[in-house]
């Protein structure tokens, strides 16, 4: 009786996210990329947590993404790209809080981008915080936009790889902190912002000059301090420790520390707001004192919003472009969403001064030039 032969055994089906097998010019096959079963087998976890990894999932306990994740770098493992994934036509705009006049501003010209793209826009903020937690990137990865503008927060290492992998490409505007080269970020010059403040001050006759900036571990607010303190310096002039505060860009801490700075014997002559909103707190603080703007106090806000033309006296500012800067960050998005590639990836856009009525020389001591 002749024997069978043996049944042959089938060839392993490839898991969806795999990449596709290449072959080269002259036909032959060339062994396949790494597979997910190939990272599970490495590693010892199922392909389940393989995938979960992949697809951003936080319920994966964090020794054995590292392990899996170190796998996949290894293997150059990337997604296969024969079918591109499923996404909603939408683009995201996470703020690390929303309860401000300048983050209206970037939201119109954001949704005037998408508008005119026919496009969704998606808002979420952090609650003060600048880097998201794990359950936004979830709900992020789940819902998977076109793409992400990030306003005045930043992602870990992690979750950049993590969108990478996903390619959902992602923009940041007005950043908090430093950014590498590889990340896509429109500014503005915020330390000529502060110098340019400074300057006019300086040039109205005023000495005593208070700065309230925004939060120490913010970048933005660090450069415009910057500029102010280069300003002191091109003039020749110091700076009195106490007349440098750090606030947070908000109404409440320009009133606390206007009455700070205002309620004593030596006040300042002029502040310096870092925000319009913050220079909306030194405001009430100078008319809760009885003290007359720009008689008694000049003051300059930052951001140039709408709102600042209309208080009483109208505010000095210096007019950073947020229109300008939010519509280009969406645009470099869009671009980025459709594969194209960014002839930059760095853009400071300029910031002016815009002289209202709120800044005067002081009345005891007679303006002359800087």
């Amino acid at each position: 009786m002749t024997e069978a032969p043996p049944l042959a055994e089938p060839h392993p089906q490839p898991h969806p996210l795999d990449p596709p097998a290449r072959r080269p010019s002259d036909g032959t096959r060339q062994p396949s990329p790494a597979t997910i079963a190939t990272i599970a087998g490495e590693v010892g976890v199922s392909i389940t947590t393989v995938s979960k990894v992949l697809n951003g999932r936080s319920d994966v306990a964090p020794q054995t993404r590292a392990r899996v994740e170190a796998s996949l770098d290894r293997h150059q493992y990337r997604r296969r790209a024969r079918r591109p994934p499923i996404r909603h036509d939408q683009i995201d705009l996470v703020f690390h809080e929303l309860d401000s006049l300048w983050a209206m501003e970037i939201i119109r010209a954001v949704e005037t981008v998408a508008s005119v793209a026919g496009i969704g826009l998606h808002l979420s903020q952090l609650g003060g915080r600048h880097t998201p937690p794990d359950e936004w990137l979830d709900a992020t990865l789940a819902r998977r936009p076109l793409g992400v503008l990030f306003v005045l927060c930043h992602l870990s290492e992690r979750q950049r790889e993590l969108l990478a992998r996903q390619l959902i490409p992602y923009v940041m505007i007005d950043t908090d902190s430093a950014t590498s080269a590889s990340v896509p970020t429109v500014g503005s010059n915020n330390w000529n912002g502060g110098l340019i403040a400074t300057r006019h001050l300086l040039q109205l006759g005023h000495r005593r000059i208070a700065i309230i900036s925004g939060p120490p571990d913010v970048l933005c607010a660090q450069a415009r301090t910057a500029g102010f303190r280069s300003a002191h310096d091109e003039a020749g002039l110091p700076i009195a420790a106490d007349l440098v505060r750090q606030g947070d860009f908000y109404v409440a801490a320009g009133y606390s520390h206007g009455m700070a700075l205002l309620d004593r014997p030596d006040r300042p002559t002029a502040i310096f707001a870092g925000s319009d909103t913050q220079a909306l707190g030194v405001l009430r603080a100078a008319r809760q004192l009885g003290l007359d703007v720009p008689g008694d106090l000049s003051v300059i806000g930052y951001d140039n919003v709408p709102v600042a033309a209309w208080t009483v006296p109208a505010l000095t500012t210096v007019n950073q472009p947020l229109r300008d800067m939010a519509s280009t960050a969406a645009q470099m998005l869009l671009d980025l969403a459709r594969g194209a590639e960014l002839s930059t990836s760095r853009i400071d856009l300029v910031t002016e001064l815009v002289i209202r009525e709120s800044t005067a020389p002081p009345r005891s001591i007679p303006p002359r030039s800087i």
